[in-house]
């Protein structure tokens, strides 16, 4: 089981999860092609495709979620109801091929920025969508 289905409060659910871009393996691939002969790209590519494998962002009807981590775990989580703002950036390439970063600002905490996630004005929604919906609204 996952960080986030782990944690699931009572009655609470998982909304959206974020994944990261097809782009975001192909240049760790580039890299180990390119660059494995000198030592230098195996390093790259290990270091991102363990970055892939152990982070997880999400949305529950109750918080947002960021977990990454392989041997020491950290977690970013923000309560629906403490998220100020919700900002996208996306380059002229990533509107092109649907990719970009989400960066979400709460109340008392530091903001959170994504790594390059697909489809982030879907996750955005997913937030938007979450903070209408959530149990207890009035």
């Amino acid at each position: 089981m996952s960080y986030i289905e782990n944690s699931l409060g009572d009655g609470e659910t998982i909304i959206a999860r974020a994944h990261f871009h097809w782009l975001y393996s192909l240049l760790a691939w580039l890299a180990l092609i390119f660059l494995g002969i000198f030592g230098i790209g195996i390093i790259i590519f290990i270091s991102m495709m363990v970055r892939k494998w152990t982070t997880e962002i999400g949305v529950t009807s109750h918080r947002f979620v960021e977990k990454k981590g392989l041997f020491s775990l950290k977690s970013n989580e923000i309560a629906l109801p403490n998220i100020e703002g919700v900002k996208v950036n996306q380059t002229f390439p990533g509107r092109i091929f649907g990719y970009g970063t989400v960066r979400i600002e709460g109340t008392g905490v530091d903001a959170v920025t994504t790594p390059i996630i697909a489809d982030p004005v879907g996750f955005v929604r997913a937030i938007q969508t979450a903070k209408e919906h959530r149990p207890g609204k009035v």
